[in-house]
């Protein structure tokens, strides 16, 4: 039989809660546009409210792309990664690995340090990578309150 553990609280740094409040964010903005198209054209601004720097180069840079892509970050939060058909369609990409007979003569008393240091790099690349992605997704969250809140703005609510 399958054990069932309690549920705790998440503590408030976890990425669950940080995912969470994203999807919540995201859920408060997408019921509260209700006509997306008013976005269309309404600019960000110099320095946006967004939190990005307007880029020179992109001249679609308004309220509705931001709209899209945030709704976009959701899907792939809830839903999975979507893989284009460019992307399956291509042929997977191998790397050389040492044959056995190579790697086992290539064992020395080395070999355990370097599994673990392999292992305290892997650690540190997962710290690096949550609390990048903890930081980006708060980013996320505070994007799109402030779309919601100019919304609000453009229609007179």
């Amino acid at each position: 039989m399958m054990r069932h553990l309690p549920e705790t609280p998440n503590p408030k740094n976890s990425l669950f809660n940080a995912m969470n409040r994203f999807i919540g964010a995201v859920n408060d903005m997408d019921q509260t546009v209700m006509v997306p198209s008013l976005l269309r054209d309404v600019p960000l601004g110099e320095e946006t409210e967004l939190g990005c720097p307007k880029q020179p180069d992109v001249d679609e840079a308004d309220m509705y792309s931001y709209y899209q892509l945030l709704k976009s970050i959701r899907r792939d939060i809830e839903w999975g990664v979507r893989v284009s058909p460019a992307l399956a369609a291509a042929p997977p990409m191998f790397t050389r690995m040492n044959s056995n007979a190579s790697f086992a003569s290539s064992l020395s008393a080395s070999s355990e340090e370097d599994e673990e240091d392999e292992e305290e790099d892997l650690e540190k690349q997962f710290q690096y990578h949550l609390t990048g992605l903890q930081g980006v997704l708060g980013k996320l969250t505070m994007q799109a309150n402030t779309l919601t809140r100019r919304y609000k703005q453009e229609i007179g609510l």
